[in-house]
């Protein structure tokens, strides 16, 4: 995101791209926006996975305690999938401002969005990864089908754009 952002600066105010430079102002300030966003989770996602480290070592002798650990690793592992979440929604909505720099971004920095998208995109898969390792756990179905519903085609698109950003990076 980071280097979307770059980009925009190379551009914003040069004659060849003063067609852009409204689109180019809202990204720049949508790209710093993520850009912040990102850097909050990394904090929460460690947050967020205390928890669940915590409900692995609870104790599972008995009947009781077993069913307290199941439920409290339920709630636990829907805890620490909410930045995973977060992570495959960001990164496709910087995904799609990359695709929008692609065309109208200087074409002097075009390399910086191929570079940008390919880290956005292991962002992507990375931040998927995190979910189903964690949803694969979860014994609520109902909540699973809508993580699923929602994030695989965010992920699908996404991956698709960032291979047609990079082809097009190497094809200028």
């Amino acid at each position: 995101v980071a280097l979307g952002g770059m980009v925009c600066n190379l551009t914003t105010g040069k004659k060849a791209y003063a067609q852009y430079e409204e689109d180019i102002q809202r990204i720049m300030k949508e790209a710093d926006a993520l850009k912040v966003k990102m850097m909050d989770m990394i904090d929460q996602d460690a947050e967020n996975f205390l928890p669940l480290s915590k409900a692995y070592g609870l104790p599972k002798e008995t009947e009781e305690e077993k069913a307290f650990k199941a439920e409290t690793l339920e709630a636990a592992l829907k805890v620490a999938c909410g930045v995973p979440v977060d992570i495959v929604r960001v990164s496709f909505e910087a995904i799609k401002l990359h695709e929008e720099l692609a065309e109208k971004g200087s074409k002097l920095a075009l390399s910086d969005v191929g570079v940008g998208v390919q880290l956005l995109r292991s962002a992507l898969i990375g931040g998927w990864l995190n979910v189903v390792i964690n949803i694969n756990m979860i014994k609520d179905t109902e909540y699973m089908a809508n993580i699923r519903k929602e994030l695989v085609p965010l992920v699908e698109n996404g991956v698709k754009i960032c291979d047609n950003v990079y082809e097009k990076v190497l094809k200028t």
